[in-house]
């Protein structure tokens, strides 16, 4: 039987792209359809359009980094790992560089020229891109083969690829899709929230303290009965409606994959490099040989000013406060609000700010060594559509290139 393309990939981001360069270099006939006036455009709002590419570790970093899910990920890793992905853009002009954290950037700090590598190895691929073409629907043709409707064409093709991302950021067109095309040849969605995403705060005044960032704090999401749903040690920023930050992010599937996020607290520990009885000589030896100064101000040799401030009013003291005779109570209170603070939260910014989608096409039906469904021969799956998220770091961008170009390898 004659088809029109051997592949049509639908959905033009990270994993898309990736899909359609290794087919199309493969000899395939591909056809890469995008319903959005350019691809890849969550591509160039990561990193705070600097696009964090990957993440300088092992291949197991990356698996650990998603938690249980990640064991899907050793077939697509062992196609393209992280370095295997740095050598990828390298070798089409983009310099690479690893910063303290791990993450690794293009030299540029521009994601366009991520993108624009990408663009570049596609055209010499032969695969064809088609821009502003919405997928209305797939379907299985009785004599094999598949069916993909557009709102301008009908296309037939061997073999599809679904790669259509998840609701996050919806605004650069990952509203979904892709749930509704793997739901109607049977496959199980897990449900979505947001993932990678700012978590909103009780207390007035966190807000107060925006713009200040904490370098390495310990956060952890607990439930009402003690539970610790989730814990990073990270950097955090205060913002006017929260708390964001690398740390923030990662714990936040925990509070937005809860049915009552409002009932959860973040403790907060502000200096876990020290212990609490450490921290507590500190306070002790300190208070008593600085008497004259406020009390905030022998706290901002360990703390940001501003957050010194904050501790000692929610131990009940006066911003005046001094130094001398601090009791031991008091020195408790003030061990515990830096060790252990517990900060009452509402929720998440949702899926307008999330940087990623938990949830999606349930792992438990796509091949890991192939990406095919086990549900439908020749319909593949790769990137953000399944139920695949991982830390904030590259991560997930690592997971959308290995996944797409394992795809690639059997469309």
């Amino acid at each position: 039987m004659s088809f029109d393309f051997d592949a049509v990939i639908v959905g033009a981001g990270a994993a898309g792209l990736m899909a359609a360069i290794r087919a199309g270099e493969r000899g395939r006939r591909v056809l890469l359809l995008e319903k959005g006036k350019k691809p890849g455009v969550k591509i160039l709002m990561s990193g705070g359009t600097r696009c964090n590419i990957t993440h300088d570790c092992e291949r197991r970093g990356i698996i650990e980094a998603f938690g249980p899910n990640g064991k899907f990920l050793h077939s697509a890793l062992a196609q393209l790992g992280p370095r295997e992905t740095v050598q990828f853009f390298e070798d089409e002009g983009v310099a690479t560089k690893i910063e303290d954290t791990g993450k690794v950037f293009p030299v540029s700090d521009r994601a366009v020229d991520v993108l624009d590598a990408l663009l570049r190895r596609l055209g010499r691929s032969g695969a064809k891109l088609a821009l502003t073409e919405p997928v209305r629907e797939i379907a299985a043709n009785p004599d094999g083969g598949f069916r993909v409707v557009t709102q301008a064409r009908t296309i037939t093709a061997e073999k599809v690829l679904v790669t259509t991302g998840g609701r996050s950021f919806p605004g650069c067109g990952t509203t979904g899709d892709g749930y509704g095309f793997a739901a109607a040849f049977g496959h199980t969605i897990r449900a979505q929230r947001p993932a990678l995403v700012p978590l909103t705060v009780q207390p007035a005044w966190v807000g107060e303290l925006r713009g200040i960032t904490l370098a390495d704090p310990n956060l952890k999401v607990i439930d009402a009965d003690d539970k610790v749903l989730a814990s990073r040690r990270g950097s955090m920023l205060f913002a006017h409606f929260g708390l964001t930050g690398p740390a923030p992010l990662d714990v936040s599937r925990a509070v937005s994959g809860h049915p009552n996020p409002a009932t959860l607290t973040l403790e907060v520990d502000l200096l876990p490099g020290e212990s609490e009885q450490s921290f507590d000589e500190f306070v002790r030896v300190e208070t008593a040989a600085n008497g004259k100064q406020l009390l905030a101000g022998v706290l901002s040799t360990k703390l940001p000013r501003r957050v010194a401030d904050q501790i000692v009013v929610l131990c009940g003291l006066q911003p005046t406060r001094t130094a001398a005779a601090l009791s031991k109570p008091d020195r408790q209170k003030i061990v515990a609000a830096t060790k252990r603070l517990r900060l009452p939260l509402r929720g998440t910014l949702g899926f307008e700010k999330a940087e990623v989608t938990a949830g999606g096409v349930s792992l438990d039906e796509v091949d890991s060594r192939t990406m095919q469904s086990k549900k439908q021969p020749g319909l593949y799956f790769a990137g953000e559509v399944l139920d695949l998220d991982g830390w904030i770091g590259g991560y997930n961008f690592q997971s959308a290139w290995s996944t797409g170009w394992l795809a690639g390898r059997e469309l």
